[in-house]
């Protein structure tokens, strides 16, 4: 079972949500809170899976919560919620230790799959935050033109195996785990295990920091990642007998 933690300052907001997810079978929703206070003040004692934190509060706003609730030790995972795409917090949130971030027009079916998604140890992003998460990264390399771009693996742990830098230039194009097991030719088993791996070794706390992280030792260029094109041949789906 999941166990929800909903808050947001709009009630009739989160009475939606706590109907929408409490009627599905694998899945609870705990409490609710109104505010970020409040929030901190429920996650000490009735801790959960999952939390759905809506980003403008007033007090502690969605960002301040989460970096609060990480440095309190808060058990469960955060997704961050938005009304509108334009908000500014991307960055901040991610930063922050926002496993998600999500915009609240998000399609019910979908919402339910982000949280079962999140829980299951991976992040959601939606499309527009995670175009403006790019640019924010890009922005702040060109905002330092005298530091030179990093050489591939330049920063990568030097533990890491050939196969795991497979796997994390695929996580950082934003392939899912089946995904990754269709191009690599790999069984789930084993890709949870690379990405586990991954994860560890790069001290990483979700798959929006590997992103973050190939990003910044230039693994994947930004500039592909925001038009979409790839540049190093990772369209070529290796044959099974190259399987290792």
């Amino acid at each position: 079972m999941i166990r929800i933690a909903l808050v947001d300052d709009e009630p009739l907001l989160t009475a939606g949500l706590a109907m929408l997810l409490g009627a599905q079978s694998d899945m609870e929703v705990v409490w609710q809170a109104t505010s970020g206070e409040e929030a901190l003040r429920r996650a000490e004692t009735q801790p959960v899976d999952v939390m759905l934190l809506d980003v403008q509060m007033p007090g502690l706003d969605g960002v301040a919560t989460t970096r609060r609730l990480v440095e309190q030790g808060a058990h469960g995972r955060i997704v961050i919620l938005t009304t509108f795409d334009t908000d500014g917090y991307v960055m901040g949130a991610i930063q922050a230790g926002a496993s998600g971030f999500l915009l609240k027009n998000t399609p019910p079916a979908g919402l339910i799959e982000a949280v079962r998604t999140v829980h299951g140890g991976d992040s959601v992003i939606s499309p527009g935050p995670t175009r403006r998460l790019l640019t924010a990264v890009r922005g702040r390399r060109e905002a330092r033109p005298t530091l030179a771009a990093p050489p591939p693996h330049q920063m990568l742990p030097s533990q890491l195996t050939e196969r795991e830098r497979e796997v994390l230039e695929l996580i950082a194009w934003g392939l899912t785990n089946q995904e990754i097991c269709d191009r690599l030719w790999l069984s789930m088993a084993t890709v949870k295990t690379h990405v586990s791996h991954l994860l560890a070794k790069t001290g990483a706390r979700d798959r929006v920091q590997l992103v973050l992280l190939a990003l910044r030792t230039g693994l994947v260029a930004l500039d592909d990642l925001l038009t979409g094109s790839r540049e190093t041949g990772i369209n070529d789906m290796p044959k099974p007998a190259e399987m290792t």
